[in-house]
């Protein structure tokens, strides 16, 4: 679904609504309402105060300091668990700024796996976290993963905040206005990637495909940007997670003759690369974000100089003191230095959000939180701006209203719970096999 899709899917639900509120009004200019329909009235006016839209129950306010229980789902394990790293150290700095501002709310943390859809981690952490009492849950970074138990959470009206998924499947799912994210839709960044391969000067492509919603989604929208830029793809065999094996795959998209080849996979490009760069040229491949990574302790010197990809992110020179102080707090905490950065804004963002959220709610219950997302995002009312946690906390505290944009860029949420923008950045692989921003 496109941006123009979601606006008209909107209209029209204004238009149907006032259709409504037109013919009441005029059943009700005909007679005189009963006492039991006045009562009926009375009941459903009530009960729409004391539930959110889509039927969880909002909970009182809290008095005094509030404590939000918070769960994350981050690939610890599978196929994108290299972006694991990155997106806890986005939230373990998230939860220090929040706890050392003394501004009315503590996060307590429980961090969990959500593993890929092969190992099934999820099965047993979000059990896990719900057990636990959390009322948001960070996560997953893939779009297929998340879809795997989004239920459960919308279920207990759980809030489900993702840093990293982009599948356009998510934009509409039934979740009772409970799912969130910090990552535009796939719709962009198919966009961007299939006019980068025309601009490039390639008219034929391949394309491998990982068979889920985030892989299927996007190598729908760059066919559609390629083809529309005058492009033609030749073929676009499709594996499944878990599969180690790719042979057929690579000679399905090499057997038309592509003069280049769209990766859209997760880790298995590990696996992908070596075969398919003995029978054609590395500088011809292009990524995406799902893949997009520092190769250099994995393929030889040279394997993919000059190759190409796109990741819905910020340009990192913009953030330069940020990365720093996520990476400093990050080791601090006994880690490794991180050697990506790839989603860690946007997980940044995605806690301080929830916070900013039950403040404005004055409750750290999930549904009374998440029908204040989008205030302070800055996707309604008409709120101040403000750049950190303590400087938007103070503004609600003192009774404002606070309009949140973070290192992760102008965050502001739709009603569907999806960014109205994002940036997606072009990188390219030097000889090291390690990609850097030259566009975006």
């Amino acid at each position: 679904m496109t941006e123009i899709d979601i606006k008209s899917r909107l209209a029209l639900k204004t238009v149907s609504a006032l259709g409504v509120l037109a013919l009441s009004a005029a059943a009700l200019a005909g007679c005189a309402a009963t006492s039991t329909e006045t009562e009926a009235t009375e009941s459903e006016t009530s009960a729409a105060a004391t539930t959110t839209p889509g039927g969880c129950e909002l909970g009182p306010e809290q008095e005094g300091d509030l404590t939000l229980k918070l769960g994350t789902a981050l690939p610890l394990t599978g196929n994108l668990a290299f972006l694991g790293p990155p997106e806890e150290a986005g939230v373990a700095l998230a939860i220090k700024d929040i706890n050392e501002a003394g501004k009315g709310i503590t996060i307590e943390a429980t961090l969990g796996d959500s593993g890929d859809t092969d190992n099934k981690a999820y099965d047993t952490e979000i059990p896990r976290l719900l057990n636990a009492g959390v009322e948001a849950v960070v996560g997953a970074a893939s779009s297929g993963t998340s879809l795997q138990f989004i239920d459960r959470l919308v279920a207990e009206c759980v809030i489900q905040f993702s840093p990293a998924n982009t599948s356009a499947a998510l934009t509409t799912y039934e979740d009772k206005g409970l799912y969130f994210r910090t990552a535009p839709s796939d719709v962009l960044q198919g966009e961007v990637l299939g006019n980068l391969i025309a601009e490039d000067g390639h008219q034929k492509i391949s394309l491998i495909v990982l068979n889920d919603s985030y892989g299927t989604g996007l190598a729908e929208f760059v066919t559609k940007a390629f083809e529309a830029a005058g492009g033609e793809v030749l073929a676009a065999p499709t594996y499944n997670t878990g599969d180690t094996n790719f042979t057929s795959q690579i000679a399905e998209a090499l057997a038309p003759g592509p003069d280049a080849i769209v990766l859209i996979t997760f880790d298995e490009a590990k696996t992908i690369v070596p075969e398919l760069t003995a029978q054609f040229p590395g500088d011809k491949l292009y990524f995406v974000d799902g893949n997009l990574t520092n190769y250099s302790e994995v393929f030889e010197p040279g394997t993919l100089e000059g190759a190409k990809g796109t990741y819905p992110g910020v340009n990192e020179s913009k953030i330069g003191d940020f990365i720093a102080r996520m990476d400093e707090n990050w080791q601090a905490q006994g880690n490794e230095p991180l050697e990506l950065n790839a989603y860690g804004p946007e997980s940044y963002d995605a806690v301080v959000l929830l916070a900013l959220a039950a403040l404005e709610a004055r409750s750290t219950e999930g549904a009374n939180m998440s029908v204040k997302l989008q205030e302070v995002s800055g996707g309604s009312g008409n709120g101040q701006k403000c750049t950190t946690f303590a400087e938007c906390a103070d503004i609600i505290n003192a009774g404002g209203t606070a309009d949140y944009d973070g290192p992760s860029g102008n965050v502001t949420f739709n009603e569907l719970g999806d960014p109205t923008d994002g940036n997606i950045l072009i990188q390219q692989f030097d000889g090291n096999n390690v990609p850097a921003t030259i566009r975006g």
